[in-house]
């Protein structure tokens, strides 16, 4: 990906080849997403006629300064790239266009072609470019929110100490890697260099930023300016960067990566994929320790919660009896209105004398079988037990004519008797039926 280096290394091609020339053709390629806010035309409109002043560059971002604004500016994105036909400008491997292949590429986005028949072409062939159009960049965003240039706006030890030491995220400290890749702290470093310089100076990619010493600080300063002015030095050629370098084994496979024999491991830290080497590179500080003092917090209560599988059992347990209590309170409390209601129907009945019995009373008639259970009276027997006491009264009734008044009132009694019995449920109908039957045999005397 382009970063400070792979734009210095184009800023510095059109510097040396470019400046002073008249721009006789222009063609911008029809794509909204990289020709940002202008149209085509407008575009070409505005370059043609002019020329080149100067190559212009603030940490990632370029622009061709011309000898009347509006002026084009470019955001290299991941693969931007500037080529110069018949000049050695640096390949990003990436979007490297061959020379066999089509000039202008098919992913040229701005192509120029100079009155003295040089030919340039701005290429991007994954589309994360972007090209403007401005009166005066340095003014307006992108480039008015960034930080000091890496390269050509240094800062000093002290300076750089202190900023650092300012960078808080809240209450917490931000991590060293995300403030290397925050543009608008220090412009022009990118994943690689931010990888790079930390490795050099031995800091973890997660420490906090405020933690760092002064000494921590001047180092990873003093490694910033080498690695960026080394890169710059070789023209961002990759091939030329010291074999010391992790920039070598950063994009190997986690496992197959070392620098030195020391193994590379992999994590994400500032939001990006990042390389460090866990021997040289130790995560330091009050909240480093901290950090790792409420990972071991976490695990531990892990462990904790795995062994109380019996406590766990144990609470539900409790839940579940709690719940049971309840279930058995309501049912308690039903069965109750049940008696209440079973009760109301045996005065019922017991008012109505021998009137048939309603359906509840029936079902909570029952007898006691040999074993001793209550068995519910077969509908049957209760239909047979009525016809036999409809026998037994219409009985009653003919030995009454006969007896006279004691035998009326000892029927009387035997009525009572009979609806006592059945409100009460104690005693069956059929039960009932045959004592009125013996009782209502005559007597001896009455014979």
């Amino acid at each position: 990906m382009p970063e400070l280096p792979e734009v210095e290394a184009a800023r510095r091609a059109i510097a040396d080849n470019c400046i002073g020339k008249k721009i006789v053709k222009a063609i911008i390629a029809d794509d909204p997403k990289v020709i940002d806010g202008v149209s085509p035309m407008d575009f070409k409109a505005s370059l043609e006629g002019k020329t080149i002043v100067a190559a212009n560059r603030k940490g990632k971002n370029m622009w061709i300064e011309l000898d009347s604004p509006p002026f084009p500016t470019f955001q290299f994105g991941m693969t931007g790239a500037i080529y110069i036909k018949g000049v050695a400008v640096t390949k990003y491997k990436r979007s490297a266009v061959k020379d066999d292949e089509e000039w202008p590429s098919k992913y040229s986005k701005v192509f120029l072609e100079l009155d003295d028949g040089l030919e340039l072409s701005f290429t991007d062939k994954r589309r994360f470019a972007r090209v403007r159009l401005l009166e005066n960049p340095v003014s307006v965003p992108p480039i008015s929110e960034l930080g000091p240039d890496a390269l050509l706006e240094p800062m000093t030890a002290d300076e750089f100490y202190k900023a650092l030491s300012k960078k808080k995220n809240g209450k917490r400290s931000k991590e060293i890697k995300a403030l290397l890749l925050d543009q608008s702290f220090i412009s022009g470093i990118g994943n690689w260099i931010a990888d790079e310089v930390l490795y050099q100076a031995r800091i973890h990619p997660m420490q906090s930023a405020s933690s760092i010493s002064k000494e921590g600080c001047a180092t990873l300063l003093k490694c910033i300016n080498e690695v960026i002015e080394k890169a710059v030095e070789v023209g961002a050629d990759s091939s030329q960067y010291p074999t010391s370098w992790i920039f070598h084994s950063r994009e190997k496979k986690p496992g197959k990566a070392f620098v030195d024999g020391k193994k590379i491991e992999f994590i994400t830290a500032g939001g990006r994929t990042s390389a460090f080497v866990p021997d040289l590179q130790k995560n330091t500080g009050a909240e480093s320790a901290k950090a790792a003092g409420k990972r071991q917090q976490g695990k531990v209560q892990r462990v904790k919660h795995n062994n109380s599988d019996g406590q766990d059992e144990e609470a539900e347990a409790g839940k579940s009896e709690v719940k049971q209590r309840g279930t058995n309170t309501k049912r308690a409390s039903t069965n109750k209105k049940s008696k209440e209601s079973n009760s109301d129907n045996d005065e019922n009945d017991s008012d109505e004398g021998l009137k048939k019995p309603s359906g509840k009373s029936k079902q909570n008639r029952s007898s006691k079988g040999k074993d001793g259970d209550q068995k519910k009276k077969p509908r049957g027997t209760n239909m047979a037990a009525k016809r036999k006491l409809e026998e037994s009264d219409d009985e009653i009734n003919d030995n009454s004519d006969a007896s006279g008044g004691d035998n009326d009132n000892e029927q009387s009694k035997d009525r009572k008797l009979s609806s006592k019995t059945q409100s009460k449920g104690k005693k069956t109908t059929k039960q009932a039926a045959e004592q009125r039957q013996t009782r209502n045999k005559p007597s001896k005397k009455q014979k």
